[in-house]
């Protein structure tokens, strides 16, 4: 594992930074007197859902964003819920059927009655502006962080130090929400199962956020909500005082289940923040100005570790030169526009199919308009959708080809062994018949989500200070 300080990056990367709109650019880091740091992943298959992980999969990235997940995906996830004993408040948790539980469910996130989780999505806080109280930040001259995934291949989580003295909790980092929130002395004792809390009490620098409160819900039944204080932060050797901490009251049995994941840190931005009434920025925010350059590169890995770095980036890590193109923060996502596609290595043009997308840490699958969806599972003879697992799936042993993504003077491309997502009639790809497809439809979201499945085949560069999003292509 490497650090590299401001000193040791100023002469890591010697170009000059300009923005070509969809063409390659040169780097330099223009460094802020701040402060760079590596999050390392290794292995940790403690939560793994098997052959259930695909359906899980794509009706946790529809809800997370919104989209009305369809009924028969609805049933199977309740199925699979009941099956792993994570289904609270009896059958119907999903689709309003008759609970066991006493009351009835609010809209997006009552788990305890009859139709617990009628509403569909992430519960959303209304808007608000101000609040801010001055985060301050501090940047030691090194420092280092090492990560694990949680679910290989699909969640990655890093280490990262709240209050004063330091509590030292595992966090996912998700690139596609903005909220930080954890595993709490808040938390009921009967929820935690192994996680690590955050004890506000032995926080001599917290503070509560009288009257704010936040909310979380997701389709594969994940969900949670609590209070806010404000506490110190530090990820890697960068300190932000008072950041929002969400701190969690309730927690549902699909993030207990998980005991090496304590919590999460959005890296989108403040815009869709759920806490309630004012929204709160993220970590990456407050921090940035404090980085040696102001950004993040994301070099995750198939069934391999792979890295965050912040504040720096490492040409050792991507081939040729990167390629920037705007990113649209007016929603408060990473979001870009793709020029269209291409299905296969036949050196055939791409084809014209613009449409807009957001990069996503924080989902596994690519979720994509409808059209294109079936342009490329037309290439595959064995390829069908199946409603009984929710999506698309082909036979593991048939040759996939690959996905190009038109980016302008830029193809990125997704080999087709990255596109068996996750086995259907076993317990892993090798060992399964059938695989539940990478790239899955988008639906009736306003945008793609270009989640794990396609950036682990790029190096990407997350530039908040010019607001731009770059790739690269990398060793696989």
């Amino acid at each position: 594992m490497r650090f590299a300080n401001s000193a040791a990056v100023a002469a890591f990367v010697p170009f000059v930074f300009h923005l070509v709109d969809a063409a390659p650019s040169k780097i330099e880091i223009a460094t802020l007197g701040g402060a760079a740091f590596r999050i390392e992943q290794v292995p940790n298959p403690d939560f793994y859902y098997g052959s259930r992980r695909g359906p899980i999969a794509l009706a946790r990235a529809y809800s997370k964003f919104g989209q009305q997940i369809p009924d028969d995906l609805l049933s199977l996830i309740d199925q699979i819920l009941e099956d792993l004993g994570l289904l609270n408040g009896g059958k119907g948790v999903h689709k309003g059927g008759k609970g066991k539980g006493k009351g009835k469910g609010g809209k997006g996130g009552g788990n305890a009655g009859a139709g617990g989780s009628k509403g569909n999505g992430t519960t959303t806080a209304p808007g608000g502006s101000g609040g801010d109280k001055g985060n301050g930040t501090k940047t030691p001259p090194n420092g280092e962080v090492a990560a694990i995934p949680a679910e290989f291949d699909s969640q990655y989580l890093c280490p990262v130090q709240i209050g004063t003295p330091p509590q030292t909790l595992n966090l996912n980092f998700d690139t596609g929400s903005s909220d930080l929130w954890v595993f709490s002395s808040e938390t009921p004792v009967t929820q935690v199962v192994g996680q690590t809390i955050y004890n506000i009490n032995a926080s001599s620098s917290a503070k509560a956020l009288q009257g704010a409160s936040w909310s979380i819900s997701y389709g594969d039944g994940s969900s949670s909500r609590g209070n806010v204080y404000m506490d110190t932060v530090t990820i890697g050797g960068v300190t932000v005082e008072n950041q929002a901490i969400e701190s969690a009251n309730q927690v549902s049995a699909s993030f207990s289940r998980n005991k090496n994941q304590s919590g999460l840190v959005g890296l989108a931005f403040g815009k869709i923040n759920t806490v309630q009434p004012t929204k709160q920025k993220t970590f990456f925010e407050n921090a940035m100005n404090n980085l040696a350059t102001p950004l993040f590169t994301a070099n995750l890995k198939k069934a391999a570790a792979g890295n965050y770095n912040f504040g720096f980036l490492d040409p050792t890590e991507f081939t040729g030169e990167i390629t920037f193109v705007p990113a649209n923060t007016t929603a408060g996502f990473w979001q870009f526009t793709a020029q269209g596609f291409a299905v296969g290595s036949n050196g055939s043009a791409p084809t014209s199919a613009p449409h807009e997308a957001i990069a996503d840490t924080g989902t596994t699958l690519m979720l994509l308009p409808d059209a294109i969806v079936s342009a490329y599972y037309q290439r595959i003879a064995s390829a069908k959708f199946d409603s009984t697992n929710g999506g698309f799936v082909f036979n593991c042993k048939d040759q996939i080809p690959s996905f190009t993504v038109d980016l302008g003077t830029y193809q990125a491309v997704v080999p087709g062994e990255f596109m068996k997502f996750a086995p259907v009639d076993g317990e892993t790809i090798e060992t399964s018949t059938t695989c539940f497809g990478g790239i899955q439809s988008a639906a009736a979201l306003p945008f793609a989500i270009y989640g794990d499945v396609f950036l682990k085949s790029q190096y990407v560069v997350f530039h908040g200070g010019n607001n731009e999003l770059g790739f690269a292509n990398k060793p696989l």
